[in-house]
């Protein structure tokens, strides 16, 4: 008989792995942070012997979900910008309020999200702000996984430019692998309008010598988009091409909206990720990313939330099903973008396009054991005809009763065990009660 250090048992299993099988009545049994086997609860009885068991009855068990795109500190200004267009909303509002950001402040913010995300069922983010080791402590103490990016920022200013670069790549030397491998980074160029294609070559150099990938926006805005192409005579794909910025580089880009044909191609020639954030599209009046036609050029498509003040959420269930009627609404075609590709973006999926789909994405035997258990007996997800359709259009993010990161139990029946919620809450009220109050 094996033993394990934790064995889920009498579940619903949702695998995401290729088959995408759906086992009735299983069983996931974790040893040395790793999902050590899954099967049907009928063999676990006697094949397993665990230091903990979790009975899961009732209980829908799925890999945790992966929030592409964020910034996770900006659950200090969530609700402070309200019905503003994106450069109003960032130079009249975001920008001076980040001006007076402190480290610790950045800490309180950050676990504020954490407490967020783990209470809704995330349980990796991506995601790109100021004072990353102030995000990466946080991490550390919730216990979740992340993929963090020192933000870099130019804004004609290129002393500003090469200070933050500097502190982009001491971060990714000291944090990659942190908190126990939890933490992995990246080098954060905000975008084309605020970082001159001289400094993109210099992060591009730095990424390719340090061996990690790059996180930044792209065609988000189409005012932004088109000042661009005026200035270089080059929309932003086809300047990040010409330049030679993706040649050989793992790039993530958020947003990609106002991209031309021509443009996706060259994403895809140059197997550019992107991460899709269609709340915070949507809130800031900007059109629908044109996914199914990033698909079908085989480019990897996560889910992103964006940051709490352009979302005011980082419920990934409230994500999804957007992501979903965006897409049909836009393409005008209801086939488009069905429950299980949802599904996908925002487990396996998300984790290719973050490079970590070999550790995470889906329940699969060897691979790190990221899950999260659904409690299914409520009335919004009865009766369950299609599973996937009651997960992406019913289910929320407070149905998640149980979260595991690299096999360690953060919650369970919605209790989180790592950090004091209250506490948490209360100080990053006070926090942002401040910052607003002398911005």
């Amino acid at each position: 008989m094996e033993e394990a250090d934790v064995l889920i048992r009498d579940c619903t299993i949702l695998t995401m792995d290729n088959k995408q099988h759906i086992i009735e009545k299983g069983f996931l049994a974790i040893k040395n942070k790793q999902i050590m086997a899954v099967g049907r609860s009928t063999k676990a009885s006697s094949l397993i012997k665990a230091k903990e068991t979790v009975n899961a009855a009732g209980k829908v068990a799925m890999p945790g979900l992966i929030n592409c795109h964020t910034h996770a500190a900006m659950t200090l200004f969530r609700g402070a910008a309200e019905d503003k267009p994106l450069d109003t909303w960032l130079r009249k509002t975001i920008w001076p309020l980040e001006a007076k950001l402190k480290p610790m402040n950045v800490y309180d913010g950050a676990l504020l999200a954490c407490l967020e995300m783990i209470k809704s069922g995330t349980t990796c983010f991506s995601d790109m702000y100021f004072h990353e080791d102030m995000v990466a402590k946080a991490v550390e103490k919730v216990g979740l996984r992340a993929v963090l990016a020192e933000g870099i920022i130019e804004a004609g200013d290129s002393a500003r430019g090469e200070k933050m670069l500097k502190d982009g790549v001491s971060n990714a030397k000291r944090f990659n692998g942190y908190a126990d491998g939890r933490v992995s980074v990246r080098l954060g160029p905000h975008a084309l309008y605020s970082c001159s294609p001289n400094l993109l070559g210099r992060v591009r150099e730095a990424a390719l010598r340090l061996k990690v990938g790059v996180h930044m926006h792209l065609a988000e805005s189409l005012d932004m988009t088109e000042s661009l192409k005026s200035k270089y005579g080059l929309s932003e794909a086809e300047l990040l091409d010409k330049i030679g910025f993706l040649n050989d580089l793992d790039v993530l880009a958020a947003h990609c909206i106002y991209l031309s044909d021509d443009e996706m191609r060259i994403l895809a020639r140059h197997n550019v990720k992107v991460a899709y954030n269609p709340v915070a599209n949507m809130k800031l009046g900007m059109d629908a990313a044109k996914i199914n036609h990033l698909l079908k050029l085989g480019i990897a498509v996560g889910l992103g939330t964006d940051g709490p003040a352009s979302n005011n959420s980082l419920d990934m269930f409230e994500t999804m099903k957007v992501a979903a009627l965006f897409q049909k609404s836009s393409y005008h075609d209801p086939t488009i973008l069905p429950t299980e590709t949802i599904l996908r973006m925002v487990t396996i999926d998300g984790a290719r396009t973050l490079g970590l789909e070999k550790q995470i994405g889906s329940l699969k035997v060897g691979k790190r054991a990221d899950i999260i258990l659904l409690d299914f007996e409520k009335p919004h997800l009865t009766p369950r005809h299609n599973l996937y359709a009651n997960i992406v259009y019913s289910a929320r993010g407070s149905d998640v009763d149980t979260v595991i990161v690299d096999g360690n139990i953060i919650m369970e029946k919605q209790k989180v065990r790592t950090i004091k919620e209250k506490e948490v809450i209360e100080k990053a009220q006070r926090t942002a009660s401040n910052l607003v109050a002398h911005a």
